[in-house]
């Protein structure tokens, strides 16, 4: 697979900067429609339990001017009855399974679906019967993708959070076994019939190899792009994100 790789972005730190201050600036739903003008493919948003950033009522927003664009809306969330019924009412387009603890920062692993396959597999039956597509935000682990395949999901996103922290940390040993767990992760979840995403610490200087992976359809990018995006314009820090998966990908041809 070398064609084009899908570009969703994050918007959930446009709420925190605003959930700091209070009031409605700056709004989630602009960010959204200025991440779509530059060329992003669709938008993902976290509602947590405790509402730290995205709220109920910008998920409503952001589904319905998604839906009227044609758009995809990618709605996170961990997979609780209470989320459960949020998204069973918004019928996003994708759904994608995350762990929560309150105490995170943000979301630091991926789901143990080998260990927890009875709730998973409940919540991906249900959002699947609503029509929604459906991914787990795993590790690039052969027992986590092979449980993601078996519970039936849509797709896996693997977190790609080791690889960029020992790249930023220099640690060139432990990232290089770190993007050969993901390189053959895709290879496994791919063979299996799963889409394959990856997502979580993805700036400039790491999305190179990762989009250079074949089997990665899609990246799901957030904080980075929102910090860069206070220095040049969102709509600069997308495009520049954008051409460095492009030509990534072209190396492939």
């Amino acid at each position: 697979m070398t064609g084009r790789v899908r570009l969703g972005i994050n918007i959930d730190h446009v709420a925190t900067l605003r959930n700091a201050r209070g009031g409605a600036h700056p709004e989630p739903l602009r960010a959204a429609e200025l991440a779509l003008a530059a060329g992003a493919d669709g938008i993902t948003a976290h509602l947590r339990e405790d509402r730290r950033h995205i709220r109920d009522e910008d998920i409503q927003a952001l589904a319905k001017m998604l839906c009227a664009r044609a758009k995809p809306l990618n709605f996170e969330m961990a997979a609780t009855p209470a989320m459960l019924a949020i998204a069973l009412t918004t019928r996003p387009h994708a759904a994608m399974l995350v762990p929560e603890r309150r105490e995170e920062r943000t979301t630091e692993g991926g789901l143990d679906v080998a260990m927890g396959h009875a709730r998973i597999s409940l919540a991906v039956v249900a959002l699947q019967e609503i029509g929604a597509r459906v991914s787990l935000f795993i590790a690039a682990d052969p027992a986590q993708i092979a449980a993601a395949a078996r519970i039936g999901a849509h797709a896996v996103e693997l977190h790609t959070g080791v690889y960029c922290d020992a790249v930023r940390a220099g640690e060139v040993a432990q990232a290089q076994d770190a993007l050969l767990a993901l390189q053959a992760g895709a290879r496994q979840a791919s063979s299996l019939g799963l889409e394959v995403h990856a997502g979580h610490g993805i700036d400039y200087a790491t999305v190179a190899a990762i989009a250079a992976i074949p089997e990665i359809i899609e990246l799901n990018i957030g904080h980075f792009l929102m910090g860069e995006a206070l220095f040049v314009g969102l709509a600069t820090a997308i495009n520049g994100m954008r051409q460095r998966m492009d030509a990534a990908r072209a190396a492939l041809a």
